[in-house]
């Protein structure tokens, strides 16, 4: 039997509204500081559906319904220590970035007695017709015709506005730290380096 890493996990938590560049953001902090990225999409997309928590969420899935607040931290806990198991995160020598979750009130706190927060990082943009046009520049790549319709982009960002406004009043100011994420990727990159230096340097 292989002995679990005891958590709770030394995290930072990267909240952006869709298209901000959280992932290119996480990604470019694992590579660069040798940091482990997890993004709730990559959670997702990465069950197999024979495992445990793949059939969990296909179940879900395939009856259409969203999974439920419990299931998602469930499956999430699942994903990361099988990441821990396959040699893949070392919880002990890495910060774990994340990036999409939590996502509702009941997921910060039912995520708490799992991730020691670090820090929170916000990228925000105030352009949000720049942030439209990126999402569709993405959806034409990525065949994602949801993010084709402004209107839609728009009320999603409405959404997420309100609930990351929830979500944050939650967490100790001192954790938060706000990026200008209108920049250029490297210049959002260039200023979370320096402003969570001592941080991020661990």
């Amino acid at each position: 039997m292989i002995p679990q890493h005891t958590e709770p996990f030394r995290s930072v938590l990267i909240f952006g509204p869709p298209g901000s560049g959280k992932g290119t953001l996480g990604k470019f902090l694992s590579s660069a500081g040798n940091h482990f990225h997890l993004s709730s999409g990559d959670i997702f997309r990465g069950l197999s559906p024979e495992s445990p928590a793949g059939k969990l969420y296909h179940n879900y899935a395939g009856k259409g319904l969203l999974l439920p607040d419990e299931v998602t931290i469930q499956i999430w806990h699942h994903f990361v220590h099988g990441l821990i198991a396959t040699n893949r995160y070392f919880p002990s020598q890495q910060l774990l970035l994340l990036d999409g979750i939590p996502r509702t009130l009941r997921q910060t706190h039912l995520l708490e007695k799992h991730i020691d927060i670090q820090g929170i990082i916000v990228l925000e943009m105030t352009n949000i017709e720049e942030l439209i046009k990126r999402l569709q520049r993405r959806a034409l790549i990525e065949r994602r015709h949801d993010d084709m319709d402004p209107q839609v982009l728009r009320t999603r960002m409405e959404v997420y506005a309100q609930d990351t406004v929830n979500l944050l009043n939650r967490y100790p100011s001192p954790l938060i730290s706000r990026f200008n994420a209108d920049q250029k990727p490297l210049e959002v990159l260039r200023d979370v380096l320096v402003g969570l230096a001592n941080l991020l340097a661990h």
